[in-house]
């Protein structure tokens, strides 16, 4: 094996734009509406959110569906710059049901739920179900995330209440189980909170408040701007 080579001084980034980016945000803000004027974005659409946009898309509407998809995006040489799933959301109530199916191919899960009265894994004792569905949520996070040089991953808005030094304070995050939203967040560049503010759709990628939000790519980090692909994507 060749001995490595330490470096004498900075090395340059490899690249400026989000590989990953999550983007979330309130029911009918624009978020697909956006993707749809994103050239050369395939937009897998898993919830029908499409149906009205002129749009470069495909409908999904099963995991059988987008492993197909994605079969087939490989084989014809990954010719999309863009891949937007839309949404991560219903990737997690999917994942619930693979999540089920793995319980059940192991000794202990094998005779679960066998007169099919639609028990979810999440039924198991002690969140042991949450493993299951973790390890087929990150199967398809990482699979879907190598299909093209930028994947959007597109999530609903968890709306909560936080306590804060004695306060109910509203907080806003994405839409998904903890552990997921964790794995989800943790495996992406920049994570874009988007809302519409005098009739303009804007973007913010400030981690500041409670809003989960920010971004590893300096051209991002803390800002709230109108949502404008060329801005995100500089290289």
């Amino acid at each position: 094996m060749k001995e490595p080579t330490l470096p004498t001084k900075a090395v340059k980034a490899a690249r400026k734009s989000p590989r990953h980016l999550i983007i979330y945000g309130p029911p009918k803000i624009g978020k697909t509406t956006a993707l749809a004027k994103l050239d050369d974005c395939l937009i897998l659409d898993l919830e029908e959110g499409s149906d009205m946009l002129d749009a470069l898309k495909i409908k999904v509407n099963s995991l059988e569906e987008l492993e197909a998809v994605g079969k087939q995006i490989i084989k014809q040489g990954k010719p999309y710059k863009y891949i937007a799933v839309d949404t991560i959301t219903k990737l997690e109530a999917w994942c619930e049901a693979e999540g089920k199916k793995m319980y059940q191919q192991t000794p202990m899960g094998k005779n679960f739920d066998l007169d099919r009265v639609g028990l979810s894994v999440l039924s198991l004792p002690n969140g042991a179900g949450y493993l299951y569905l973790r390890k087929a949520f990150e199967k398809w996070f990482n699979r879907l995330g190598g299909l093209a040089d930028h994947v959007i991953f597109v999530g609903h808005l968890k709306d909560k209440m936080i306590d804060k030094k004695g306060k109910e304070v509203r907080s806003e995050d994405l839409d998904l189980t903890g552990k997921l939203r964790s794995i989800s967040c943790a495996s992406a560049d920049a994570i874009g909170y988007i809302y519409r503010e005098d009739d303009v759709t804007k973007i913010s990628f400030d981690s500041g408040g409670d809003r989960n939000a920010g971004s590893r790519c300096e051209h991002l980090r803390g800002r709230d701007m109108e949502l404008d692909w060329k801005n995100i994507f500089i290289d």
